[in-house]
């Protein structure tokens, strides 16, 4: 078997993963690319597997190993995405850039009430940063 084949059909698949990671904003189409993309990688591992003759198998044991990371990728990624869509209405991914909870010290100056002073309103939006810290070392 010539291994060009296999490795030139690799590289399509690869390339057509890479151009779904980087084109689409669907979260869940992102991830069918990087399938796409752990698909390339199986199949050149079993192609060098079956070209050098390798007595012990070790490309068709390491293509194993990467179709369960694969599975438990897609696993996680995909309850993720569903959390997201329902916590959010939206699995696109440009309008995910911030997971965060917005807390009232994020509020613009026009949305304090009439009677606030415009002093508060800064110094709350000075202190923004200091309660997302406070926020990310309390969850983790």
């Amino acid at each position: 078997m010539h291994l060009a084949y296999p490795a030139v059909l690799a590289v399509l698949l690869f390339c057509t993963g890479l151009y779904g990671v980087l084109a689409r904003r669907n979260a869940i189409l992102v991830l069918m690319s990087v399938e796409l993309m752990l698909n390339a990688v199986n199949l050149n591992l079993v192609a060098f597997d079956v070209w050098l003759r390798d007595t012990l198998h070790s490309g068709q044991a390491l293509t194993l190993f990467t179709i369960a990371i694969a599975a438990a990728e897609i696993g996680i990624g995909l309850a993720i995405v569903l959390a997201v869509y329902r916590n959010r209405g939206s699995s696109d991914v440009d309008r995910l850039r911030d997971t965060a909870e917005t807390d009232a010290a994020e509020t613009l100056p026009g949305d304090e009430a009439e009677g606030a002073e415009v002093t508060e309103a800064t110094e709350d939006q000075a202190t923004a940063p200091a309660g997302k810290a406070k926020k990310a070392e309390a969850t983790t």
